[in-house]
């Protein structure tokens, strides 16, 4: 296991990159943990692959350094790093037995026979694969060789981490959340770092202890799931992370102070934002409906999605703002009817230029509100 740095990390597959466009990972630091659960998320071409195979050493970084528990590996190769890596699509061999799989890696290290048997049991029983240890490979189902391809990076006893390169795409829709938890579990049994590739904000909030969200080569925001959910600090990780993304509403200046319309809000003006183009966030989580009579700000329902225990509400701001609502109540509330809403100071964002003011930026919410 190993505490893996990256200090300035960045890759052009350019020979001469000239500007930021160049780059398919701009320069980066961030600083993973020994033994913790880590994900890289955003939408495809963002680079989390690139920075994933600089990693593993199958890609050779453009610039910056990558530490593995302080020693620099950055032209290391793959072999003198211990990394096991898990792919899209299943690396086990299918004339050989699930044993068999599992054992190789081992026995290319010569390790004894006796030592052997005992490893492969040990992660057999780890992955619920001990009842089909005598069964050839090719008979497999889907989930059972990602499984078995797993085992063969877990059964060393060296590994550094573990990277996992968009490993459910292939799994059965209806296997994917065990095999999530099965992740975790082994994640926790182990200690081994690991580090999954993925554009599916569920498998990234479910699965790791930190989540990496990027865009465009760029890393946006680092931290624990709830945390992303609670404090985006840009628009666009509002936006990709929770379901529905969350809601930006329009912001007026005025009297020294801002204001949202559409939510019946105002605080205070935030302080040195200049000419700065300002909205507010709020999650559908947090937005409360209520009877229109009373003061709230009124918009009508125009679309009801039935979640099962959840519902999704659709609605028009008298603004003319569409408006996301998330709510285990209403459940008698339908299309056509007319809805108060409600939000607590503490749940709404303010960005300025698409960024969060706040947390030691220029904005500080007033108490005084309207």
């Amino acid at each position: 296991m190993a505490r893996i740095v990256l200090r300035g990390l960045g890759h052009s597959y350019r020979n001469a990159p000239q500007c930021e466009t160049d780059y398919a990972l701009k320069p980066v630091d961030l600083t993973w943990e020994d033994g913790k659960a880590y994900a890289l998320l955003g939408p495809s071409g963002c680079g989390k692959t690139t920075m994933l195979n600089i990693i593993s050493g199958l890609v050779t970084p453009s610039e910056g350094r990558l530490l593995f528990d302080g020693r620099d590996m950055t032209g290391a190769s793959t072999a003198e790093r211990n990394i096991a890596q898990v792919f899209q699509f299943p690396v086990i061999y299918t004339t050989k037995t699930v044993r068999q799989n599992l054992a190789f890696p081992l026995e290319c290290r010569n390790w004894p026979s006796a030592k052997i048997a005992e490893r492969v049991d040990r992660i057999a029983r780890l992955l619920d694969l001990s009842d089909i240890l005598g069964a050839p490979a090719r008979r497999l189902s889907a989930d059972q060789k990602q499984l078995v391809s797993l085992g063969r990076g877990l059964v060393r006893d060296d590994v550094s981490a573990v990277l996992l390169d968009e490993p459910l795409t292939v799994i059965d829709p209806q296997m994917k959340f065990a095999l999530r938890r099965k992740l975790r579990e082994i994640n926790r049994a182990t200690g081994i770092t690991m580090i999954l590739v993925t554009h599916d904000q569920s498998e990234a909030m479910s699965f790791a202890d930190e989540v990496v969200v990027m865009k465009d080569g760029q890393v946006q925001q680092s931290g624990p799931p709830e945390h992303l959910f609670a404090r985006p600090q840009n628009e666009f990780v509002g936006y990709f992370i929770g379901s529905p993304p969350l809601n930006i509403l329009a912001a007026e200046p005025g009297n020294n102070r801002l204001n949202c319309p559409a939510l019946g809000l105002s605080v205070g003006l935030p302080r040195g934002v200049g000419t700065s183009v300002l909205s507010f966030g709020v999650r559908p989580e947090h937005i409360h409906l209520v009877d229109v009579a009373g003061t709230a700000p009124g918009a009508r329902v125009e679309a009801v999605e039935n979640l099962g225990v959840e519902r999704v509400f659709t609605l028009r701001a008298a603004t003319g703002e569409t408006i996301k609502v998330k709510s285990r109540r209403h459940k008698g509330l339908s299309a056509g009817t007319d809805i108060g809403l409600s939000v607590k100071l503490g749940d709404l964002l303010v960005f300025g230029n698409g960024r969060l003011l706040g947390d030691g930026e220029a904005y500080l919410p007033s108490e005084d509100v309207g």
